[in-house]
């Protein structure tokens, strides 16, 4: 598979990503609970329908934290890392910006905010809400047999924790997903996405030396 194809597929599921996942955010809102579940939910189904559409051709990263823990796992080079990132928030740039003229240039493109203002809480509830789904991504492609119900399971995994994590910072769990948007809300949203940006990266490489600490055992 050639590196081109597989940037471009990262670039096509981050836009989608963007564009579906966030769009909903900004177009319904999470102020009613049937729109909090439905956020949540899609979410998680652009997940599922990107892992069974790019799946084959880039492993449906879309997110750079996902990538850092795939680095530091020793399943991707750095060269090959480097390449995702970029296409990654390219994608996601492009999703932000599909949204305007559907929802005007104010609709908050579903960006992140910080919890309660605090740059500690919104960083540290987001390392916990990462560390759990790359986990999670991380052991379920860990086994070639898991590889029909993989996507289910990671779409699943982000849907979870979306469920928790939009009371707090409307869920980022990925650097990209959260850069495009700030990028185009401006104010707050774009002074503090570097929280967004960090907190997700250090989830992932926790998550990778953790699963690499527990999946040890098969060497033994």
């Amino acid at each position: 598979m050639s590196a081109l194809k597989k940037y471009v597929a990262e670039c096509i599921g981050t836009f989608v990503l963007v564009f579906f996942a966030c769009g909903t955010a900004a177009a319904i809102g999470c102020d009613e609970p049937a729109n909090y579940l439905a956020v949540a939910i899609v979410f998680g189904l652009v997940i599922v329908a990107m892992a069974y559409s790019i799946g084959n051709v880039s492993g449906c990263h879309i997110n750079p934290a996902v990538s850092i823990a795939m680095l530091v796992s020793g399943k991707m080079s750095v060269v090959d890392f480097i390449g995702y990132i970029v296409a990654q928030f390219i994608g996601a740039i492009a999703g932000a910006a599909a949204m305007i003229p559907f929802l005007g240039k104010d609709c908050g493109f579903g960006a992140n905010a910080l919890f309660e203002g605090s740059i500690g809480k919104s960083f540290a509830i987001e390392v916990i809400l990462t560390f759990v789904f790359v986990l999670a991504i991380l052991g379920v492609t860990s086994k070639i047999e898991n590889s029909s119900v993989a996507g289910l399971v990671i779409g699943l995994s982000l849907t979870l924790v979306h469920i928790l994590g939009i009371h707090f910072t409307g869920t980022s769990v990925n650097p990209a997903r959260s850069f495009g948007p700030a990028l185009f809300a401006g104010g707050d949203a774009l002074s503090s996405v570097w929280v967004f940006i960090l907190a997700p990266l250090v989830g992932g490489v926790i998550a990778a030396l953790c699963y690499k600490f527990l999946d040890s055992k098969k060497a033994e």
